[in-house]
C-alpha cells in the first residue's frame, strides 16, 4: 500500500510544475533577467563554450517554461516525483 502515499506527491508535481518554473524564471516570454533560470542559462553557456546546448537541462527547461507543461512532460514529473517519493 506505499504506493499509494506517491500518488498525492505525483500529482502535486504535476500541478506544481508550470507554477514552479515560471517561479525560477523560465517564462513563456523567455528566461527572466536576474533570476534562477538566467543563473542556470548563464552557468551552461559558460560551461558549453557560449551558447546553451540543444536538449540540456536549462533548454528543456525553457521549452517547458515557454510553451506550457505537455502531457508527456507532466507525466514524467509525476512519475519522477513518485519514483522519488517511493525512494525516500
Amino acid at each position: 500500500m506505499s504506493h499509494l502515499c506517491s500518488c498525492p506527491c505525483a500529482v502535486g508535481a504535476v500541478v506544481a510544475a508550470p507554477v514552479l518554473l515560471g517561479a525560477a524564471g523560465f517564462t513563456a516570454a523567455g528566461i527572466a533577467a536576474g533570476s534562477l533560470a538566467a543563473q542556470a542559462m548563464s552557468v551552461a553557456a559558460v560551461a558549453n563554450g557560449g551558447g546553451v546546448a540543444a536538449g540540456s537541462v536549462v533548454a528543456v527547461l525553457q521549452s517547458a517554461g515557454a510553451a506550457g507543461v505537455s502531457g508527456a512532460a507532466s507525466a514524467a514529473v509525476g512519475a519522477a516525483a513518485g519514483l522519488v517519493n517511493l525512494i525516500v
